[in-house]
């Protein structure tokens, strides 16, 4: 079974926050997003959204199939909205693969369902349970990507913390402890300022980023409950330098050169 593992980037959902709020057309978008921030700040403590408006600007991936290993991206602005969370989805219905997140399940998956049924998204394949028209419906009813449980979606942060919040931990702190690069240029709070900066290509690549530590961290695990050899191990590492060291991007390089050949 392949595997591909995502990470999304979101932004206020301006359009949709003008509406609900009854602003208008003159208040610009910045002002309508502090808004919104200032009256969440105002009920919880928090200027952090809830997922429902959230919009979702990147989904970056990577994918491990018996042959290859690839990072991309989907992304605006070559995409819109719709458009990006149906191709991920028409991923999952082409490929059927494992998908493995860092706290997809909390975050996500929860604002893809939303804004997918915003606009009319169609992933069948995906909300399989069981009753679908595929040939391998039935096994979906004991191993699905819906059902917290399974591990067809793999929330590794979910697990590791044994499905206990206040026993987390941020991927950048665990993923330098494993010796793996981290974050790097911006986290999920720099996300919206460096939209309104117009610095979209630098929210993609922090986003790339992200999900190879990810997937670096899967490895981890993967050795660790022994479906992995230590040898395994290093050589699925060796795969992801050489797959990184063969894109001429400046993210990248970064990311190799703060990930030293000793940490595998």
């Amino acid at each position: 079974m392949p595997v591909l593992i995502f990470d999304i980037e979101t932004i206020p959902d301006v359009k949709g926050l003008r509406a609900l709020m009854d602003l208008p057309a003159e208040v610009s978008d910045a002002e309508v997003a502090e808004k919104a921030f200032q009256q969440r700040r105002e009920a919880t403590g928090s200027d952090f959204l809830q997922h429902h408006l959230q919009r979702v600007v990147t989904i970056s991936c990577a994918m491990r199939d018996a042959r290859h290993f690839r990072v991309f991206s989907l992304s605006e602005p070559e995409s819109g909205e719709r458009d990006i969370i149906q191709r991920f989805f028409d991923g999952i219905e082409r490929y059927s693969p494992q998908i493995v997140s860092w706290n997809g399940g909390g975050f996500d998956l929860p604002v893809l369902h939303y804004r997918g049924l915003v606009h009319g998204v169609v992933a069948e394949r995906y909300w399989d349970q069981g009753e679908g028209n595929y040939a391998d419906s039935r096994d979906f009813k004991w191993n699905n990507y819906i059902s917290r449980y399974h591990n067809r979606h793999l929330d590794l942060m979910d697990l590791l913390a044994l499905y206990q919040p206040r026993a987390s931990a941020p991927l950048d702190q665990l993923a330098k402890l494993m010796g793996f690069p981290g974050k790097m240029g911006m986290d999920g709070s720099a996300v919206w300022q460096a939209w309104c900066e117009g610095r979209i290509g630098e929210i993609r690549d922090y986003c790339e980023t992200d999900v190879v530590n990810t997937y670096l961290v899967y490895l981890g695990f993967q050795r660790m409950r022994g479906h992995l050899s230590t040898a395994d191990f290093e050589a699925e590492c060796a795969v992801v330098r050489s797959t990184l060291e063969g894109i001429d991007a400046a993210h990248w390089r970064e990311f190799l050169a703060k990930w030293p050949t000793s940490a595998t």
